[in-house]
């Protein structure tokens, strides 16, 4: 009787690891990147984008002068999407309009002999599980909406790291 309690908690536990596994493999591509931008330089990257996509882009700069850059967004045909001037840091949100390179630019053209130090988060795509029947409304079972919770308190608590560490170098540097 033992040996079957004991059974049967392990096999509980193998389907709860499961399921948090396969309930929270998203489709979500994202880079995280801390760069150095020299004074009096421009710095862009790009990024092949799907019509509809919605993309986020978190930027702070964490070192260096009074912690600005000119930063803008670009789509496909060159229309600018997003201009700031002088920002320490800022969010920017947007739905692609067409299929197309995406330019993210920060400038530091206006400082004459401050580099700076700038950490951008640029994130895109839909947080859609892999798993095809979990697309609809579903009734989850009450592992399913454990994993679920714990799922998402861990990407609270990643969220929260990343902003310590930025604030922590904010910090260090000044």
């Amino acid at each position: 009787m033992l040996l079957s309690v004991q059974l049967l908690v392990a096999l509980i536990m193998v389907y709860l690891g499961l399921s948090c596994f396969l309930l929270h493999v998203f489709v979500v591509f994202g880079t995280e990147l801390t760069f150095e931008l020299p004074d009096n330089d421009k710095q862009c990257f790009y990024e092949e984008l799907e019509k509809d996509v919605k993309f986020d882009i978190d930027f702070q700069v964490i070192a260096g002068g009074n912690y600005d850059v000119d930063s803008f967004v670009t789509d496909p045909q060159n229309n600018v999407l997003y201009n700031e001037q002088k920002k320490q840091y800022d969010s920017f949100s947007h739905t692609t309009a067409m299929k197309g390179v995406y330019k993210v630019c920060f400038s530091n053209e206006f400082s004459t002999f401050t580099d700076k130090t700038v950490y951008l988060d640029f994130r895109h795509g839909d947080e859609e599980p892999i798993i095809q029947t979990m697309t609809g409304p579903v009734a989850l079972t009450q592992m399913e909406s454990s994993c679920v919770s714990i799922h998402e308190i861990l990407k609270v608590v990643a969220d929260s790291q990343t902003w310590y560490r930025l604030r922590e170098a904010h910090d260090r540097k000044s």
